[in-house]
This record gives structure tokens, C-alpha cells and sequence, in this order.
């Protein structure tokens, strides 16, 4: 691995692990220890997708256009650094949310940021991205295993005392030590020149809204909508599940996840290959059916390994879906508007989706709550439900065909 590549790989690692040093364990923070409703979790958790709304406007505008990505990558993880203290010292849900807004929408373009800064150093996307990606879940992995295995802070009597606000402040330092490291990263000039034309749909970054009147990717952009509203329930629900059924170190647990996710991650180039790009797609939408299936249905004593198995679906679920859509994404945009394409699709996956997604789950858990807890499986039955329509309207309307690169 050469030292663009490292240093890549660095920048995934450190961007992932900013994230799942908190997120994980939001909703479990939230119920317990601020008195959070389901739909005020859903409320915190929605303010992902408003972050990933405006962020294809933000890299149309800026990345694609004036600024190094590298730089603007910098600036707002430093940013993000600040916003992310904020978060620690607040003490109620209403001093929280605004923080949390303005965390979720400097953090979200970043997404696209650092996708574009390494598409820009490969040749060969589809056969290099997923080694450099990778590392972002390696990260995600080492936030949930400090959590759960070195500090303890998911155990029911660190939750009781209020210690889960620590990983707020971990995620803060994190961030500005990926801030500053930034700023070392390859030059990622824009890629449209400073004395074109601007309009006002470049302005506005929605050069990458051509790419609709390709029927097979608007029913691959319309079906990352849909399937994301499914996904909420795994990034709202999970650990406060695991925890309330009883399993033991659950943010550690759900890390097998993440441990799936790099194994599949590295066969993702192969099965593109082979299978290409359909059918790689709906394998990773049907997992999506199985996980909630044996979520509703596993419980935390003869039949754990079904929750274990359903946690270990992740590396299925998120890579041959989300990963390779953004590889198949990269290869229907060209040169120039490779960032707008990013942040139009990171719009649609963790922007309306799972705006939507965060919305009916949080207003889902409320219906099915008991006294002393949830009925888990009426909540994990309604995201499969779902899942198995958008899996069957993929199969029938998009037709499979090989990624190549525009120029």
C-alpha cells in the first residue's frame, strides 16, 4: 500500500470511528438518561437526514466548484469538534437537539467529502475503493469496542450513573484530531473550472439530478429512498433493543456487525464481478428482511444466536446496498460532477429516506411500548415487512448492467 493510500485509509478510519463513537449508543443515551420519548429519539435521529439534505447542496456549491475538499473536510470536523462538546454538557433533550442539528448538518457532507477525495486518487474505483473504505468500518468496530470493553460505559449501572455522555467527548477529540489531519490529504482541486458558466442549478448543486433520466438509476435512486426507511430502525432501535432485552456489552456486540461488514466489504469486488450489479443489490436488500425477521423473533436466552445472526447480517445488508451503490454512482457520473453525485446520493439514502425512516420509527416504538419496556417484535416486524416490497419492486423494474466509467 503506498502512502496515498495509508493516508486515505487513515482518513476513512478516523471519520468513522467520530461517528460510531457516539451514534451507536444515541438512542440508549437519550431514553435513559435524558428522558426521551421514542418520537423526541426519532426527532435527534432525523437530524441525520436533515444533514444529509442539505449536503448535496453544500459540496455542489463548494466542493465541486471553489474549494479544495480536503479543506472544507478540515474545517468542518474542527467545527464538528465544538458542536460535539456542546452535546456532552447539555443536561435535557431541548438543550441537546439544537446542538445535535448543527452537529448532524457539518458532519454529513463530509460523507461525500471523503468518498470524492478518494475516488479522485484511483483509477479503478470498482476494484480499489472497497480497500481504502474498509478502514471507515475497521474504525466504527474500535469506537463500539472502547465503549463496550475498555470504559464499560453501555453496562446498566454506567448508563444509571450517566457515563454514556462520555462518548460524546471522545467523539469531540477524534474530530479534531481528523480536522487537523485533513489538511495533510492529497490536493482535491474542483473539478469544474472557475471561469465556467455558473447557473443557477449549479448553484444550487443539482447538476447531478441529469443522471434521473437514466431509468435504471432513478429506480436505483428511488429504491435507496425506500429501503432506507427500514434502515432507521437499525441505527434508532438497536442498542436500545439489545439493552433492554438483556444482552451483555451491547454496543461491543453490535461491532459484529461492523466485523462482517469488512469481510464482505473485501468480497464486494468479486461478487460485482460475477454477479453484478442487480443481484448484488437485492442480496444486500434481502438481508435487510432476514436481520429484522430474527430480531422479532430471537431473544436473549435459547434463541440469542438469532440476534447475534441478525447483527451479523450488517456487512450483507450495508455493503452490497450502500457501498456498491455508491461505486455504481461514481461510474454513471462524470469527471466533473463526481461530488454532486456523491451528495445527491448521500440525499437520498441517509437524507429523505431515512428522514422518513426516523419519523415512523420513532412513532412505531411508541405504539408498541409496554409497561417496563417495548413489544420488540411487533416494532422489528414492520421494518421487514417493507424491506421484502422494496426488494420485490428492485427485482422486477431494474435491469442489471455492467459498471463503466464516463469521463
Amino acid at each position: 500500500m503506498n502512502q496515498i493510500k495509508i493516508r486515505l485509509s487513515a482518513m476513512m478510519f478516523l471519520q468513522f470511528f467520530v461517528w460510531g463513537s457516539w451514534f451507536v449508543t444515541l438512542g440508549t443515551f437519550l431514553g435513559n438518561n435524558l428522558g426521551a420519548t421514542g418520537s423526541q429519539i426519532g426527532m435527534a435521529f432525523s437530524t441525520q437526514s436533515w444533514g444529509a439534505i442539505i449536503a448535496p447542496f453544500v459540496i455542489g456549491l463548494i466542493a465541486d466548484r471553489y474549494f479544495n475538499a480536503e479543506r472544507i473536510l478540515g474545517l468542518l470536523h474542527l467545527l464538528g469538534a465544538l458542536l460535539m462538546y456542546q452535546m456532552y454538557v447539555s443536561v435535557d433533550f431541548t438543550a441537546f437537539y439544537p446542538y445535535v442539528l448543527a452537529y448532524m448538518i457539518t458532519y454529513m457532507p463530509t460523507l461525500a467529502l471523503v468518498n470524492s477525495i478518494a475516488f479522485r486518487q484511483m483509477e479503478n474505483p470498482s476494484e480499489e475503493f472497497s480497500k481504502i473504505r474498509v478502514w471507515g468500518t475497521i474504525g466504527w468496530i474500535a469506537a463500539g469496542l472502547v465503549i463496550s470493553y475498555l470504559f464499560s460505559w453501555d453496562a446498566p449501572d454506567a448508563i444509571s450513573s450517566g457515563l454514556l455522555k462520555n462518548t460524546f467527548i471522545m467523539s469531540a477529540g477524534f474530530s479534531l484530531l481528523l480536522g487537523v489531519f485533513s489538511f495533510t490529504l492529497p490536493a482535491t482541486p474542483p473539478g469544474i473550472a472557475k471561469g465556467e458558466k455558473l447557473l443557477l442549478k449549479d448553484i444550487l448543486g443539482l447538476d447531478a439530478l441529469r443522471l434521473l433520466k437514466d431509468r435504471n438509476f432513478a429506480v436505483f435512486f428511488f429504491s435507496s429512498v425506500l429501503i432506507c426507511i427500514p434502515l432507521a430502525f437499525y441505527y434508532q432501535n438497536a442498542n436500545p433493543f439489545l439493552s433492554e432485552m438483556g444482552v451483555a456489552n451491547p454496543t461491543g456486540k453490535m461491532t459484529i456487525g461492523q466485523v462482517s461488514e469488512v469481510g464482505f466489504m473485501l468480497l464486494l469486488p468479486i461478487f460485482l464481478s460475477r454477479y453484478g450489479i442487480k443481484k448484488t443489490l437485492l442480496f444486500g436488500m434481502l438481508a435487510w428482511v432476514l436481520r429484522y425477521l430474527m430480531f422479532a423473533f430471537g431473544n436473549n436466552e435459547e434463541l440469542v444466536v438469532m440476534l447475534l445472526l441478525g447483527i451479523a447480517l450488517h456487512g450483507i445488508c450495508y455493503d452490497f446496498f450502500f457501498v456498491s451503490g455508491q461505486i455504481y454512482t461514481d461510474s454513471k457520473a462524470g469527471d466533473k460532477f463526481k461530488s454532486s453525485a456523491q451528495g445527491m446520493i448521500t440525499l437520498a439514502t441517509y437524507g429523505v429516506g431515512m428522514l422518513v425512516g426516523f419519523w415512523v420509527a420513532g412513532q412505531i416504538t411508541d405504539f408498541y411500548v409496554l409497561e417496563g419496556g417495548h413489544d420488540w417484535s411487533g416494532i422489528w416486524v414492520v421494518p421487514a415487512g417493507f424491506a421484502l416490497l422494496v426488494f420485490f419492486a428492485f427485482m422486477l423494474t431494474f435491469k442489471n448492467e455492467d459498471i463503466k466509467y464516463q469521463q
